[in-house]
């Protein structure tokens, strides 16, 4: 990968320049914010006579490493530290060169401030006497960020899955979104109504989010994990590229201690309940899944310690695994049997270079290969058949980084972060060389008739190459903060259907008279459709911004936070050419936070800020990289079956050609400025936040928060059939378009009838682009526009918390939400279309028109509650317990009573009127509630060499299989409404079980 020379010599430069400006750096202040992976600690000592606490200094020692950092307490007695490793820390006292002795103790968390308040007494002999120390973690006055802090302790009593997603859907107003979205579960969760595509994931500040596709995100094993930090909303400008939310975490570390341990984590098939087999009113098969099972083992081995006490200390980590799922298509027809043994390594070095320079460098592997046989299967007798196939499927890769924290003085902090994160994926079949796929779409269920199921044959390889600096300078009352932020988005790809002519070959039947590309198929005709779908080529994106965030100490019960996040996306294309290119996009960010007592223990906080999201390499793939999508359709001449592997298969006999397509893609990289709206304007949404939290006691504490968010835009590829240039009596077509839809778009076109692109054109898509044509493509005379893309979320937010005292904890979150508009975001639940930024949404006018409603993300209810007991020494009990009211049905046709062309919409034709009816988004109830409730217990010992904990975790105690996703699709009238519409397509993972038997010497 290309390295990127002159940011690199652009951060050597600032780094220099904040040590010169560092000398002129006045008083530090008693605010602070920490960054994406450190904590801070503040306070104030005070006393009857201030004036005796002139001359201390505040020691903060970590024991378990021994890194010490000493500042002077302000004349008022406040103290602060930044950029502090998460961890266990001492709070000492010196007053000129006297030791004072301890204060107090204290846990600094995941990007957020400590506060440690101390009273002390003055004897007549000049000695300090504590009397007393609060400490306050659970509300944060000097932040004005909505986030969730877990801990790996917190979360070892509770019964929660391994994985980050499960950790994310604690916090409140994030739910699970849609299977068909999302091939990774682990990452796929809907912040605050966003789609799944929108949020990001850092690792010890490290970026490691799918930027393919903006889907999915690099994979760690729960037991590399130190702390999780989920934020719902209102993050400061350090942090950008979403407009869903951030899921923050750091790793485990090493300390002046030998340890080693090892953790084996156990999901037997004895301890999952069935899954539920679904039914088509005609009997036949529709989701088959009793068959389905799996047992997965992973064995983690660990060591950790010094190199130089006190100095260097290493922390490694080795998974194996052993994942072993079988399982039946959903039409009963095939069985599979996989396995996926490939081992995880991380390890992290930490280096104290003295109390005033720490280096951290991390390193990790999650390269992982399944291995999946395919065998014919009879549903009825339960028997497995025939070998038919062998799949495989590689993805993850090598991550690292490196990140350098300097103290330049007490009110001067400097960190900077390189690194790279590699994903890689593949995945083909041995049959995908002779096998050409063939797929059923005759019913409500499609179903490969061939002898490979392989979907496409995909290489990948994406790489990250991530550069940040971020200072933190004190001034007077006023904190600063700023930073750059530089990313290379570097993806090699290539793609193309099995076989040896490379066509996926599908079968449908017209149900009324439909026009094919100009030709009129009647009712009831069975055809075949060809498609070619490839691409191959090297693709970089570039995503830069700088920021800059003013904290101001206005009163000491009062604090105001401005910032303002400057950022840049530049998408390229084969050839390394910009095509998508927008910068200067400015992200203001507004918060205040008023302690209302003055004591750190309730405040009122808001914000209001913007955030933008990139453009996904995606769309540099599909858009700007030959890509060839050919749609060739045929009269099937029959059916012929033969014999492969021992089963016997299908394939389809052509018979004449009557039509082609290839709109979407030719093969060739066109001329771009055609292709994309020259002045595109970038996705953004605003956000509004204003909350209350309270501690009731030192253990209780409550809090309420309303939540607006609106999405002001959209990316997206829409169809330009008129451009407003007419060449005999008919309008230029543009084809499909990268751009706004909703608003002028400006592209180079024919604007002299000689088919020859010559000159700009601009469309206001908010009143044209759609030339209304009868079905039969002759233009009707006017064109329509497409609808502007909108999107809301109204949120309240109740939330209640008792921190763990050794014997008991208690959380409880609800939520009551309202997320409408006629867009979900960059991919599309309606229609599990999942290529970021290339929805089906614009294809045509008629698929949003009259659309607005509740989007398929609005959970209007959700409770979330989870606790934790001990029982004596030994045994303690956990639960969790999720309550969520269903997401909205909608009701799609094909057609629309505007003109003749016929797609997705929401105008269903009433049989009796014989007019068009427009059913709104959502209109057509939800889904049910669903209860996931989960519990675990756990037994602890300890030996004279080990502790030992054995944790048994049973998930969806209850069984529940209800359903959370329905066939949508409703279809016109007559024939051509669908007999599947409202049947369940996704439904609740069965009840399972996880032993957990650790081991730490």
């Amino acid at each position: 990968m290309k390295k990127n020379l002159s940011l690199r010599s652009a951060l050597k430069v600032a780094l220099r320049m904040g040590v010169s400006a560092a000398a002129i750096a006045t008083m530090p202040l008693q605010i602070t914010y920490a960054a994406s992976n450190d904590g801070s600690l503040v306070g104030t000592i005070t006393s009857s006579d201030q004036k005796s606490l002139e001359g201390i200094e505040i020691t903060v020692r970590n024991p378990e490493t021994g890194f010490t950092r000493t500042v002077k307490a302000e004349p008022d007695g406040s103290y602060r530290f930044p950029f502090l490793p998460v961890g266990k820390y001492i709070v000492e006292g010196t007053r000129n060169g006297a030791t004072l002795g301890k204060l107090t103790e204290v846990t600094v968390g995941l990007g957020v401030a400590t506060t440690a308040d101390v009273t002390v007494n003055v004897s007549n002999v000049e000695e300090i006497f504590v009397v007393g120390t609060r400490v306050v973690r659970a509300v944060d006055v000097r932040s004005t960020e909505s986030s969730t802090n877990l801990t790996r302790e917190d979360l070892e009593r509770l019964p929660v899955d391994r994985d980050i997603a499960s950790v994310a859907l604690l916090a409140p107003g994030i739910a699970t979104g849609d299977s068909g979205l999302c091939e990774d579960r682990t990452t796929c969760v809907s912040f605050g109504g966003s789609s799944v595509a929108e949020n990001t994931i850092y690792i010890n500040g490290l970026n490691v989010t799918d930027f393919y596709n903006r889907v999915g995100a690099s994979s760690v094993p729960y037991a590399f994990y130190k702390e999780f930090e989920v934020k719902t909303g209102g993050y400061s400008v350090e942090f950008g590229r979403t407009t869903g939310g951030v899921i923050n975490a750091v790793t485990r570390s090493g300390t002046n201690e030998f340890e080693y341990g090892t953790e084996v984590a156990w999901k037997p098939h004895s301890l999952q309940s069935s899954k539920r087999n679904r039914f088509n009113p005609d009997g036949t098969a529709r989701i088959i899944g009793s068959y389905d099972q799996y047992d997965s083992t992973s064995a983690t081995f660990y060591a950790s310690g010094p190199i130089v006490k006190d100095k260097l200390f290493f922390f490694a980590l080795y998974e194996a695994r052993d994942y072993q799922p079988e399982n039946t298509s959903d039409d009963g027809e095939t069985f599979y049997k996989a396995k996926e043994d490939s081992g995880f390594w991380g390890a992290k070095i930490d280096w104290q270079i003295n109390d005033k320079n720490l280096l951290e460098l991390l390193a990790f592997s999650d390269e992982n290969e399944e291995v999946r046989d395919g065998y014919g299967f009879d549903f009825v007798s339960g028997s497995q058949g025939s070998y038919q196939e062998t799949r495989f499927t590689d993805n993850g890769g090598l991550n690292w980084s490196a990140t350098y924290t300097t103290y330049l003085t007490d009110n001067f902090s400097a960190k900077a972060l390189y690194g790279e994160n590699n994903r890689e994926f593949s995945r083909f079949g041995l049959n995908d060389l002779e096998c050409s796929r063939f797929r059923d779409q005759r019913g409500a269920t499609p179903r490969d008739l061939g002898c490979t199921s392989t979907s496409a044959v995909t290489e990948r390889d994406d790489t990250r190459e991530a550069a940040r600096l971020d200072f933190e300078w004190v001034l007077g009352e006023h904190q600063l903060r700023f930073g750059l932020d530089h990313e290379t988005n570097s993806s090699a790809y290539e793609q193309f259907y099995p076989g040896p002519d490379r066509l996926l070959y599908e079968i449908y039947v017209t149900r009324e008279p439909t026009n094919y590309f100009g030709t009129t198929v009647p009712a009831g005709t069975e055809f075949i459709r060809t498609r070619q779908n490839e691409v191959d080529g090297e693709f970089e994106t570039i995503n830069s911004a700088y920021y800059l965030e003013d904290n101001w100490q206005v009163t000491p019960k009062l604090l105001l936070n401005a910032g303002v996040r400057v950022e840049a996306f530049d998408n390229k294309n084969s050839d390394g050419d910009s095509y998508i290119k927008m910068d200067d996009m400015i992200a203001p960010r507004f918060g205040f936070s008023w302690d209302v007592k003055g004591d750190n223990r309730s405040k009122i906080f808001g914000n209001a800020g913007r955030y933008f999201l990139p453009v996904a390499n995606v769309i540099n793939i599909k858009q700007a990289g030959g890509f060839l999508d050919r749609r060739d359709y045929y009269y099937l001449d029959r059916l012929e079956s033969f014999e492969y592997n021992g089963e016997l298969s299908l394939r389809p006999i052509l018979g004449a050609q009557f039509a082609s397509d290839d709109s979407q893609g030719d093969g060739t990289v066109g001329d771009l400025r055609g292709e994309v709206d020259r002045d595109l304007d970038p996705v953004y949404q605003d956000e509004l936040i204003l909350g209350f939290q309270s501690m009731i006691d030192d253990k209780w504490s409550w809090g309420v928060r309303g939540i607006y968010r609106e999405l002001n835009n959209a990316i997206d590829d829409i169809q330009i059939t008129s451009t407003g240039i007419f060449c005999g009596g008919e309008p230029v077509s543009a084809g499909y378009v990268m751009a706004n839809p909703g608003r002028p778009v400006t592209i180079y076109s024919d604007t002299d009838c000689d088919g020859e692109a010559d000159g700009w054109v601009t469309v206001d898509t908010g009143r044209g682009g759609w030339a209304l044509n009868d079905g039969d493509e002759n233009y009707l005379g006017s064109d329509a526009g497409y609808t502007e893309p909108r999107r809301n979320y109204k949120a309240l937010e109740l939330m209640i918390d008792r921190a763990w005292d050794d014997l008991w904890s208690f959380n409880a979150v609800y939520t009551l939400s309202y997320s409408k508009g006629n867009a979900e975001g960059p991919i599309n639940s309606d229609t599990d279309f999942g290529d970021t930024g290339r929805t089906e949404a614009f294809d045509d006018p008629w698929v949003n028109y009259g659309s607005y409603g509740y989007l398929p993300n609005d959970h209007r209810h959700q409770l979330k509650v989870r606790g934790a007991y001990a029982l004596g020494e030994h045994w303690q009990v956990g639960g969790t317990l999720t309550a969520q009211s269903g997401r909205p049905i909608s009701a799609t046709g094909d057609c629309n009573p505007f003109d003749g062309s016929c797609f997705y919409s929401f105008f269903i034709l009433n049989d009796s009127t014989g007019q068009y009816e427009l059913r709104r988004r959502g209109s057509a109830g939800r889904t049910p509630w669903i209860f996931d409730l989960g519990a675990n217990v756990t037994y602890r010992h300890s030996f004279s060499a080990a502790d030992l904990k054995v944790t048994l975790a049973v998930y969806n105690l209850l069984n529940q299989q209800r359903v959370v996703e329905v066939n949508e699709e409703l279809g016109s009238t007559g024939d051509r409404r669908n007999e599947f519409y409202g049947f369940g397509t996704g439904y609740q993972a069965p009840r399972y079980g996880l032993l957990t038997v650790k081991l730490d010497f």
